[in-house]
């Protein structure tokens, strides 16, 4: 067979491999609760209102800035436009992200009101142009060289926090409608990815920076300030009486410190989500205290012996007002919005990797609905690309890599093309193993290892 022919085999089959693990089949049921990948703790943190162009735009090798970009000041065009710029220590400010901002940023699909849309809450609309790039986020640009970075993430919804961190852990908005407002009987009997996880018996936790537990949907309104009563926008379930009220359900959301510990005993579960306060890199906030947080994170468990079956993803709940130049495909009334950054760390992500596939935060669901073999909650979810195609299980596990805070990028490497082509033929063959091991338990040892933490919020 041609290295062509090979290559092309290999990925019909892989894209073929994708599909039947998104479906849940009887033997996979059968199986419920045991992860079907070697992934057996899932990590999923979510930090805030930054678009991809805005982090990694001028990064050569993804769908990036494109040359020339320079946006009018006005949608109709006739006046002066802003050419993209470096904001380095210039300091940034909370642009306006509200559905009526994405509206006007994305024009009928003309995307060029980016600066018109901030503007038109007094602010300096040409802040929407700036970006960072590895000057200002060396450990995010370093990950990237080593693990995946994803360059066709959108935000679920095309509004703030409410809807984006909902479809996160529902599938769904929330309440429908015009209005993004947690009901003042909180989200009722919505089913969440935590009740799948519950009924499967498998593990999960919920980890909150600075949780203050007396905060939830009941209580936020006499937080004593904004970021306090946001709480219960990150974690959707202090929203919902049924997790406040049970003790059981209520005492998996535990404090961020809780991981640390968690780690270091080996007591890591299967799926964790992670909501940030004062490390989110919500603007105007430092975005080196968000690297911080998750180079801590991540030491932590690369030190644990969980690591060699762990796969950590972080993406943003929206885009903040930034510019990104891609259109959103509208999928419904309530999303796509903008593109914003997502990255995943694993012993078994492909090293140095763009995956150009289409997702959203309810491809993160399906990954743990197909992993952990439960039914998925909503169509978005249903419906939802995943991400198998950024892991490599053809090969075993890597070492950690402890990378550093200054910019390291690798020297370029020299591959032999016959050796790639010939390649494909081995990792089809072990793919379709990989499916037909699918419906066996996988066991493996669970982890250990050190701690890290911060102090802001969100305002959706």
């Amino acid at each position: 067979m041609t290295g062509r022919r090979a290559r092309r085999a290999g990925a019909a089959l892989c894209a073929a491999l994708v599909a039947m693990l998104g479906t849940m089949t009887p033997a996979m049921a059968a199986g419920q609760g045991r992860p079907a990948t070697p992934i057996e703790h899932f990590f999923f943190l979510m930090q805030e209102n930054h678009t991809f162009d805005n982090y990694f735009g001028t990064r050569p090798g993804v769908d990036g800035i494109p040359p020339g970009t320079c946006m009018p000041v006005k949608r109709d065009r006739t006046t002066p436009c802003v050419r993209p710029f470096h904001l380095g220590e210039l300091g940034s400010l909370d642009l306006d992200h509200t559905a009526q901002a994405f509206a006007t940023q994305y024009h009928d699909g003309k995307m060029d009101g980016f600066v018109e849309g901030v503007s038109t809450q007094g602010k300096d609309g040409r802040l929407a142009m700036a970006y960072y790039d590895d000057r200002d986020l060396p450990y995010y640009w370093n990950l990237a060289d080593e693990y995946v970075l994803f360059d066709r993430l959108f935000s679920s919804a095309n509004s703030g926090s409410i809807r984006n961190h909902m479809f996160r852990v529902t599938g769904g908005p929330g309440a429908t409608g015009a209005a993004e407002s947690i009901p003042p009987g909180g989200w009722g009997d919505i089913p969440t990815i935590f009740d799948r996880l519950e009924a499967a018996g498998v593990s999960w936790k919920f980890y909150v920076e600075n949780y203050d537990p007396t905060i939830n949907f009941r209580t936020r309104a006499a937080a004593k300030d904004v970021d306090r009563g946001a709480q219960a926008i990150w974690v959707p379930l202090l929203s919902y009486a049924r997790y406040v009220d049970n003790p059981k359900l209520f005492s998996k959301i535990v404090d961020l410190d809780q991981y640390y510990e968690d780690a270091a005993h080996g007591d890591l579960p299967a799926v964790a989500f992670i909501a940030p306060a004062g490390d989110s890199e919500h603007p105007p906030g430092n975005v080196r205290a968000g690297q911080t947080l998750i180079r801590s994170l991540l030491t932590q468990l690369q030190r644990s012996p969980a690591w060699a079956s762990s796969a950590f993803f972080w993406s943003y709940d929206d885009w903040g007002g930034w510019y990104d130049h891609v259109k959103p495909p509208q999928v419904d009334a309530y999303g796509y919005g903008f593109r914003v950054p997502a990255l995943l760390v694993s012993p078994y992500a492909r090293r140095g990797y763009v995956d150009h596939t289409t997702l959203d935060f309810t491809s993160a669901l399906k990954f743990i609905e197909t992993n952990w073999r439960v039914p998925a909650l909503a169509e978005r979810d249903r419906r939802a690309n995943t991400f198998l195609g950024a892991f490599d299980f053809t090969r075993p596990p890597r070492a950690p890599t402890l990378l550093g805070t200054e910019r390291t990028p690798p020297a370029p490497a020299r591959v032999r093309a016959a050796a790639v082509y010939g390649s494909y033929g081995v990792a089809a063959a072990a793919a379709a193993l990989l499916f037909l091991a699918a419906a066996i338990p996988f066991r493996r040892a669970p982890g250990a290892g050190a701690r890290g933490a911060g102090a802001r919020g969100d305002r959706s």
